[in-house]
């Protein structure tokens, strides 16, 4: 009989990818090979755990009693997504989340989803300590000096979306944070929040919010990055007309790739849609551009005639989202759709 391990350990690990989640936990008890290779598959990627197998999983990132001999848990964790945005969180489990985190030192992913009532609070403590170097961070804790002293300590990091709220505390980074950032999410935060993220940074896509008590502050933002912003996402929270929208993007990021605008609070039929037209042609490199609206559209109109005079003014585009939910897209030439 061929001795398994013969065969390379990328090949077993392989292998023990494609095994059921539940298989997993009786390879571990095979052989110390197995038992490594097997650690690895099952905790590298932690995401989409209820709540009650957050905690246990939690539990187990917490303790400190494996065997000397065999490779921890927490050694290999690269992933980690928690969700207790339908729960409040204890100090209790605070603590817990501040034990496994301590323990979880090759962390290169970090989500931390709260819920709404949490975010109003001081809780990022729980991050002091934390030795991990991430390249992506997600997190719903409000925007306070506090959360930024965490963040500034990330030196790795790529991409970070603030989902928390904007709070009257201080959020200061200091200009040599986050040299490797290029790419920013934030939903609730105003611009003193993105720009202590923004400015001084080589950051290319972002993603933001529009408040109508905020104007057109938070695009002021974007043109403080040390490099052209490529990619732009808006979720517009006013009535501004696209006609308006579009040309104080186009004045603080003409080198657009790709911009998408999601407005909440306005429908936009075929002839407001026309009547961007022009403002088009004020971005010379744009090649995506979506304008989603809220609600359920209007489907009396000819979005065809819509993205066909647009690409005749903006004429780099290849792909137009448009609100009815139709993507068109250029093709020889042609202007086509696929639902």
């Amino acid at each position: 009989m061929p001795n398994i391990a013969a065969l390379p350990v990328e090949v077993l690990e392989f292998i023990l990818s494609e095994l059921p989640i539940a298989a997993l936990p009786a390879t571990l008890l095979l052989n110390r090979l197995l038992y490594t290779l097997a650690i690895r598959v099952l905790y590298r990627i932690i995401v989409d755990l209820t709540p009650a197998r957050t905690i246990r999983f939690l539990k187990t990132m917490a303790k400190s009693s494996f065997s000397a001999s065999s490779r921890k848990p927490y050694s290999v964790v690269r992933k980690l997504h928690i969700d207790f945005s339908r729960h409040r969180v204890t100090s209790n489990l605070l603590r817990l989340i501040h034990a496994a985190l301590l323990n979880l030192t090759s962390l290169q992913d970090l989500s931390l989803e709260f819920c709404l009532h949490d975010n109003h609070y001081p809780i990022s403590w729980f991050l002091e300590g934390c030795t991990f170097q991430l390249r992506m961070l997600a997190i719903s804790l409000r925007c306070d000096q506090q959360l930024a002293n965490f963040i500034e300590r990330q030196q790795d990091l790529r991409e970070l979306c603030l989902r928390g709220f904007q709070t009257t505390a201080p959020f200061v980074l200091s200009s040599d944070a986050l040299p490797k950032l290029t790419s920013f999410r934030a939903v609730h935060a105003g611009a003193p929040v993105l720009e202590a993220v923004i400015k001084g940074r080589a950051i290319e896509s972002v993603s933001l919010s529009l408040f109508i008590e905020d104007g057109f502050a938070p695009l002021d933002t974007l043109k403080l990055s040390k490099k052209e912003i490529k990619r732009l996402t808006i979720m517009s929270l006013d009535t501004t007309p696209p006609t308006v929208l579009i040309p104080e993007v186009a004045e603080r990021t003409p080198h657009l790739e790709a911009l998408h605008i999601v407005v909440l609070m306005a429908r936009y039929d075929e002839e407001t849609l026309l009547a961007s037209t022009s403002c088009l042609s004020l971005f010379k490199e744009l090649r995506y551009l979506t304008l989603m609206t809220g609600g359920p559209q209007e489907t009396s109109g000819d979005e065809s005639i819509v993205a066909r005079t647009w690409a005749k003014a903006c004429p780099t585009l290849r792909t137009i989202i448009l609100p009815q939910g139709k993507v068109w897209f250029e093709r020889n030439g042609t202007w086509l759709c696929c639902v």
